[in-house]
């Protein structure tokens, strides 16, 4: 039997606290690590909208230690549902029965998410990242404040837009998916309990509870894909193109004016990409998508812990990201692969469309998570 040695603690650097950096902070300091993390955000501040997260998420934050109190802030969701413009049923899921074994879906507030995983995570905010040199390690990195310092490993986890990925790996700004978005927070009418989208010929209204009395609602108008750049400005959300749809859309159309909305193109990386040399991204940063599949913060937290885990049983930097790389790239690859699929199938005209998800959706729910039903 070979022995195995396990490498010295590595200095670690993590760049960005958002959902994934927190996560990776949280999963390797409860194995023994110091990570130094950074965001160049002044200050922290009540951001984001709601969040849905699958089963294998919910997993993760179990395995996070956070389970209990998400599933305190939020709701579980028991039930998914697709239903036409007028409000006919396509599809219902049984979510409980589908995930059975693997845990709740969970919706809560993302800013409450956030605030659970940075919870005893010392972050250096304000500090960004100018340069990375010596990307072989140990890695040379210089702050945007002039300020420099050696990593053994550094960890790129600033989202969709990351500067570590741009700096190092792909300088190609986020693809446009075709999708622009308005998301807003308000209190839940009553008897809303399950995730429910209502189906127009080329928009969409999502409605998910996320407890404490509150609805999170996501509505898109498809776009022509394309192009990239600097995410556009959208304006308020058109209600006109969302007037002619069923209870509960007219009474939460009413609300939107007196909440916060954040509207933006959905975006997509150029391609999946996971680093170079001593320099790993994780996260949006290395595999964002288009949200349809609701897996971007499931697939971040299970990147955490799986690299964690690689650290923990390698005996170099070097060897425990290429078994990271190679555990996470087929999961992740087939998530993004379903997702484009599901955006085709969004794009179908609605006598093809509707049809076609009467008959078979079911079926096709079960084929896009399968494979996410076993462990990381």
């Amino acid at each position: 039997m070979a022995l195995f040695v396990a490498m010295e603690r590595p200095r670690i650097l993590v760049v960005g606290a958002g959902l994934a950096g927190l996560a990776l902070a949280r999963s390797l300091g409860a194995a023994g690590w110091e990570p130094e993390v950074v965001d160049r955000a002044g200050a922290w501040e009540v951001v984001g909208t709601g969040i849905y997260l699958p089963a294998n998420g919910t997993r993760a934050l179990r395995a996070l230690g956070l389970e209990q109190a998400a599933r305190e802030l939020g709701a579980e969701i028991a039930r998914q549902q697709i239903r036409d413009r007028r409000g006919r049923l396509l599809v219902d899921v049984d979510l409980r029965r589908f995930w059975e074994g693997v845990g709740p879906c969970l919706a809560l507030h993302r800013a409450d998410l956030h605030v659970l995983l940075r919870e005893g995570v010392p972050v250096r905010l304000g500090t960004g990242v100018a340069g990375l040199g010596r990307v072989n390690g140990p890695v040379e990195v210089r702050f945007g404040d002039g300020r420099e310092a050696v990593y053994d490993l550094v960890v790129g986890a600033d989202g969709l837009r990351s500067t570590v990925r741009r700096l190092l790996v792909d300088d190609r700004p986020p693809d446009p998916v075709g999708q622009d978005s308005w998301r807003f927070v308000t209190t839940s009418p009553p008897g809303l309990t399950t995730w429910s989208v209502l189906l127009d010929r080329r928009s969409s209204f999502l409605t998910i509870p996320i407890g404490q009395g509150r609805v999170y609602c996501y509505a898109d108008v498809l776009t022509e894909g394309g192009g990239g750049g600097a995410a556009r400005d959208l304006g308020p959300l058109p209600r006109e193109r969302f007037a002619g749809l069923p209870a509960p859309v007219p009474e939460l159309l009413e609300r939107v004016a007196a909440e916060p909305v954040h509207a933006a193109p959905i975006e997509q990386v150029a391609a999946e990409q996971w680093g170079r040399g001593a320099v790993v991204l994780v996260g949006d940063a290395a595999h964002g998508m288009s949200p349809n599949m609701a897996q971007g913060a499931a697939l971040a937290f299970e990147d955490a812990l799986v690299l964690t885990e690689c650290l923990g049983q390698a005996a170099s930097v070097p060897d425990a990201l290429a078994a990271f790389v190679a555990r996470r790239h087929p999961r992740a690859s087939w998530v993004r692969a379903q997702t484009h699929r599901r955006d085709h199938t969004r794009r179908l005209p609605p006598p093809v469309r509707n049809p076609l998800l009467r008959a078979v959706g079911p079926r096709i729910f079960r084929a896009n998570f399968r494979p996410l039903l076993a462990p990381a």
